[in-house]
């Protein structure tokens, strides 16, 4: 592992499949050569397991106490925080994956932005959209794909390309690569987006937050495009009973979901999927960022 070493390699995270640090340090390194472009200049919040998934968790965004030298950060502003700023880790080689994992730190979480120093409190112009599809009370991923679809047909009138994702946990994302001349574009477009399709089918659909009002409904969240919110990066683990990932999918994937278990992916899964695929959310690297037509 070179510069990050591996300390307890045998120590079960996962307790119901057996999954180890080491597993968990090796499903880290197969899947960097797709990861780490996402992660590239985004700050990372790691979300840490250290007794395993069965016990608590932690959020953990400043490193400046423990990274060692080799790791780089970025000061961003965190107003709210316990501080006003945090040394957040910039994970931009499989050292620092390995690194990362050897923490515990099943899931890492970034934002829609990439650091910029001359950027307001260390942020960048948001470069990305992200639609998070949380399935509500009674509903499941296989809901979320048939919303997905909409969405997609809906940007594609607008001329927009946009990515399917899992999110390793009960929903699915989308994303679009964008460029915007202001952070606030972002989430305007996507709460624009959110209300539309909640407005064509309010029995299946709702862009409201509150948890009574998603009871057999997709809640299409848009809220996730605030500067300051995260979501989980692309090929990260979550901490949940089984090392299950957040996994780019095809479009005919989404499209053929009729079981639950047709969006769901783990760990053993990923390097098969790469091998066959490559990248899925390439073209959010590729792509020139997409302008977003102007609502309401």
């Amino acid at each position: 592992m070179g510069r990050a070493r591996l300390t307890n390699p045998g120590k079960v995270l996962y307790p119901l499949t057996g999954t180890t640090k080491a597993d968990v340090v090796a499903h880290y390194l197969a899947v960097a050569e797709v990861m780490l472009p996402h992660l590239a200049g985004r700050p990372v919040t790691m979300v840490r397991w250290p007794d395993g998934v069965e016990r608590g968790s932690f959020f953990e965004k400043d490193v400046s106490r423990h990274a060692p030298e080799w790791i780089r950060t970025a000061r961003v502003g965190t107003p709210g925080g316990r501080s006003e700023t945090a040394d957040f880790p910039l994970i931009d080689d499989e050292q620092g994956l390995a690194w990362a994992a050897n923490l515990a730190a099943l899931e890492l979480h970034v934002p829609q932005w990439r650091v910029d120093p001359d950027g307001d409190n260390g942020r960048g112009l948001p470069d990305l959209v992200v639609f998070d599809l949380d399935p509500g009370e009674g509903t499941t991923v296989v809901d979320c794909a048939r919303v997905a679809v909409r969405i997609r047909e809906h940007l594609a009138d607008d001329g927009l390309t946009c990515y399917p994702r899992t999110s390793g946990g009960k929903g699915m994302q989308l994303y679009l690569p964008v460029a915007v001349s202001s952070p606030e574009q972002t989430s305007e477009f996507a709460k624009a987006v959110a209300q539309e399709m909640a407005r064509q089918t309010p029995s299946t659909v709702t862009a409201v937050m509150a948890k009574a009002r998603r009871r057999g409904k997709v809640f299409v969240d848009w809220s996730q495009n605030n500067p300051y919110k995260t979501t989980i990066a692309s090929y990260s683990l979550r901490g949940r009973a089984r090392p299950t990932v957040a996994t780019p999918v095809t479009w005919e994937e989404v499209a053929a979901c009729r079981r639950r278990e047709d969006l769901v992916f783990t760990a053993d899964d990923l390097p098969g999927r790469i091998a066959e695929h490559g990248d899925l959310m390439a073209g959010l690297l590729t792509d020139e960022g997409q302008h977003l037509p102007r609502r309401g």
